[in-house]
């Protein structure tokens, strides 16, 4: 996603300390002629490449590289083809470049969504500007006024009325639109493990937006989340790849192909390409050191998913893999996304990434170089995001022979044909006869129905939970959540660091004023527990805590997006620890209630409380939904779909290989060994596990056969019971282990999962088809389909079945699999 700033003149605090060109640091307000000074304005005329003895003259200063081999050139439809021959070089470029909505508003803060037209005409005069970005949550109509003005200027003053593309970063839900609904971060949609609730707030996105000129979206966000540090976990759907490609292409399947809004269509955006959720130290746009098998088998899969889905455009990650920028590689960008993977559309930078790689990255010398890089590795939209000197910088380099105006034919068409496929020649104006649409209860529902299905119970000691209201007379609720709108939606809600709690709509419920509602006949009450200047009130906490039957602890994280959430340490801060303490010792049952974008470390606070619930970022509707499972109208079915560690300095994913998770040293150690105390690798439960009020029981595992040949398939079934007294939704996880492998083989891998709902005693016989190259194979570093012959264990539930793969043996060692790759007894 683009950083967002508050004002102009600090588009990211870090990156504008660190950059030497004095013009990035922009004031407060800039005029239309500082942002434009130096740019490639447009001549009207086609620019040939320069003489050779300029090209010379400029390559005796710069690397003497020039752009490499392009990709076949496209088909692209008689619109865009007939535009690319009127264009300027000029022009093209313009397609080419985004500039945020700061630069052309009043007041440069990202928060004004009003249009200053005298600083927008020569962004579309001089230099063809073909995109625009960024706001923050505002009433529809201010939408249509300032999108409406927008692109009315735009086609008037564009030679060839060329419409412009707005993005806008809705990230669950409409969340820069005012009223709309707001779904759970993607974080709880994975712990759903149900897809219908992608597609409903993909559907949602754009029933409250499509009308209001936001034409491209910029999700969803199908980076892996295994890193638990990284501020942008909750943006990602978890750990596993299969729940990542699954939802991500529901989402992206709606969001493109939703009927309801036409004659609008919506572009999605698939980011962060590749590998940018695992960070070596955690923090944001860092370094990621990822070996390329690991890339094709976990960070692949959901970008692809997305792609067969039709995506029209990926974000690229900001940070660097293995020492490189993945802005200036041409291996990830060229070689993967377009030559193995097959994406066809635009692929834009995130906020300011060209000028990164000079002022952070120090992988380029200066601006224009890195520019060359970006471009001649597949980048196809620069988000500059204030100024056009890479209007200037292009130009230049198509001038020294550097690169070719085929090359920048390249991007400029596919940005053309986004904006061809998505109609938007036909109908560029916003419309207000649907406005209606627009806080539809119905979506709203949907989103509290999918806050319902995220919530995880983590423990629930002797019954606790559910609190039934004939048994509650007074109820204490407190901690930094307890009552707070802000905390349950987290960032990228109504504004990019989210707002201030006064800002949020009065009609969403807090945990508490949910609470308050959920039990009529009891005394609900809140306490502070620390004063004005933050210290603690604890006294209080304890009278309160004494008096009450039992205490719900509302904990965890204020709202943050990207750099601004990294974190050093994950251990629930000091001051919270010491509130769960003073509850705990009133002897009253505690139930504590995490509320974050990823999970803080609770070792030492867990063990004395009787429940404990993961309420991640469950959005507007977040409060109710966890007030209901509390008192039990709600039945909990959320699954973690993250592993949830124990300890701040030991990380494991749930598909590590067996090798990570050596807690014994009796291969090496015997009779040294005195390691004291052993603690399990994961606090409470793994990835894919959660509690409910009834009891599930799996039984009678079979498999149609256990041996598997040639290109055949084992129908795998087993029998799911609701073995308790309330109704309940069950998400069953197939796993398989592949035994023995030449690449090391994740300890347990996802391979099937779907949800349905049970009635009390209600039993039924689900099914999983295990396909050999879909199931069995994996890739190798290059993205080859390796199937081995062996022995594989199947797991759902408590159940488990081994079977033997023997298709390689019965066709011959050396033969190909259908999927590219060479199967091998092993």
């Amino acid at each position: 996603m683009p950083e967002k700033s508050s004002t102009l003149a600090a588009p990211y605090g870090l990156a504008a300390k660190l950059n030497p060109f004095s013009s990035k640091a922009a004031p407060l307000v800039l005029g239309a002629a500082v942002l434009l000074a130096g740019g490639c304005q447009r001549t009207g005329v086609t620019t040939a490449p320069a003489a050779t003895s300029t090209a010379a003259a400029a390559q005796a200063t710069a690397p003497a590289t020039k752009s490499s081999t392009l990709p076949a050139a496209p088909q692209w439809s008689p619109r865009v083809a007939a535009l690319l021959k009127q264009m300027t070089l000029e022009e093209k470029i313009g397609q080419m470049t985004q500039i945020a909505n700061a630069a052309i508003n009043h007041t440069g803060e990202q928060k004004d969504i009003t249009l200053d037209s005298a600083k927008l005409v020569p962004f579309i005069k001089m230099y063809g500007v073909g995109s625009f970005l960024n706001g923050e949550a505002v009433p529809p109509t201010q939408w249509i006024k300032y999108l409406s003005a927008l692109q009315r200027i735009a086609m008037r003053e564009s030679r060839l009325h060329i419409p412009v593309i707005y993005g806008i970063d809705h990230m669950h839900g409409a969340s820069y639109v005012s009223g709309a609904a707001i779904f759970p971060h993607n974080l709880n949609l994975g712990a759903t493990f149900n897809p219908e609730f992608a597609r409903q707030e993909a559907r949602a996105t754009v029933m409250e937006s499509a009308d209001l000129g936001h034409a491209w979206v910029f999700a969803p966000v199908l980076d892996l989340g295994v890193n638990v540090y990284w501020p942008r976990l909750y943006e990602t759907y978890g750990e596993d790849p299969l729940v990542a490609a699954t939802l991500g292409a529901a989402y992206v399947k709606e969001l493109q192909n939703n009927k309801d809004i036409l004659p609008y269509k919506v572009a999605a955006c698939a980011k962060h390409f590749l590998g940018y959720s695992d960070p070596r130290n955690g923090w944001d746009r860092t370094n990621a050191l990822i070996p390329d098998q690991r890339l094709q088998e976990f960070f692949r899969p959901s970008f692809q998913a997305a792609i067969d889905a039709g995506i029209k455009s990926v974000m690229i990650n900001s940070g660097e893999i293995n020492g490189e920028p993945v802005h200036s590689s041409k291996a990830i960008l060229t070689d993967l996304l377009r030559t193995e993977m097959g994406f066809k559309g635009v692929a834009v930078t995130d906020w300011q990434d060209i000028i990164r790689l000079v002022t952070v990255q120090k992988t380029a010398p200066n601006e224009k170089e890195a520019t060359f890089r970006c471009i001649d590795a597949g980048v196809d939209m620069a988000m500059t995001p204030y100024t056009t000197d890479f209007c200037r910088y292009v130009k230049e380099l198509v001038q020294e022979g550097r690169l070719t105006e085929e090359r920048i034919n390249l991007s400029a068409g596919r940005v053309l044909q986004m904006k061809d496929e998505l109609g938007m020649f036909e109908n560029p104006m916003p419309r207000a006869d649907r406005l209606n649409r627009i806080g539809d209860p119905t979506l709203k529902q949907q989103a509290l129905e999918a806050a319902r299905e995220s919530i995880v119970l983590l423990k629930n000691e002797q019954n606790t939970l559910p609190l039934a209201a004939n048994k509650v007379r007074r109820l204490l609720v407190i901690g930094p959540s307890a009552d707070s709108r802000a905390n349950l939606s987290g960032g990228w809600t109504l504004a990019w660091q989210g707002r201030q709690e006064a800002q949020y709509p009065k009609e969403v419920l807090t945990i508490y004023t949910a609470l308050k509602r959920e039990y009529p006949n009891a005394q609900v009450e809140t306490v502070p527990y620390q004063d004005a200047k933050g210290q603690p009130q604890l006294n209080a906490v304890l009278a309160a805590a004494r008096k009450a039957d039992a205490v719900v602890l509302a904990l965890g994280e204020r709202p943050y997006a990207e750099g601004l959430g990294n974190t050093s340490d994950l251990t629930l801060p000091e001051d919270q620890q010491q509130l769960v303490r003073t509850t705990q010792s009133a002897g009253k049952p505690t139930i504590l209630v995490m509320i974050g974008g990823r999970p803080n470390i609770i070792r030492t606070v867990v063990d004395r409380s009787q429940a404990v619930i993961w309420g991640g970022l469950p959005g507007f509707g977040g409060g109710q939904a966890i007030a209901e499972i509390i008192s039990g109208r709600v039945n909990p079915s959320g699954r973690l779909s993250f592993t949830y560690p124990q300890f701040a300095g030991h990380i494991s994913n749930y598909h590590h290989d067996n090798n990570e998770n050596s807690l014994e040293l009796s291969d090496f150690g015997a009779g040294f060994e005195n390691r004291g105390p052993k603690y399990k690798s994961t606090m409470l439960t793994e990835y894919g596990q959660g509690l409910s009020y009834t009891t599930f029981r799996y039984a009678n595992l079979q498999l149609s056969d256990t041996v598997l040949t040639g290109a055949g398939s084992i129908r795998a079934t087993v029998r799911v019971t609701n073995a308790g007294t309330k109704v309940g939704k069950e998400a069953v996880l197939w796993f398989l282990t592949d035994e023995v492998g030449r690449i090391t083989r994740p300890v347990r891998l996802l391979k099937h999962f779907e949800k349905q709902e049970f009635k009390a005693g209600e039993g039924r016989e689900l099914t999983f088809e295990i396909q050999p190259n879909r199931d069995l194979s994996y890739p190798d570093d290059k993205g080859h389909r390796v199937l081995e012959d062996g022995y594989f264990t199947l797991r759902v539930g408590d159940q488990m079945k081994r079977f033997r793969y023997a298709g390689a043996t019965a066709s011959g060692a050396s033969t190909q699999s259908t999927t590219g790759g060479s199967s091998n007894a092993k």
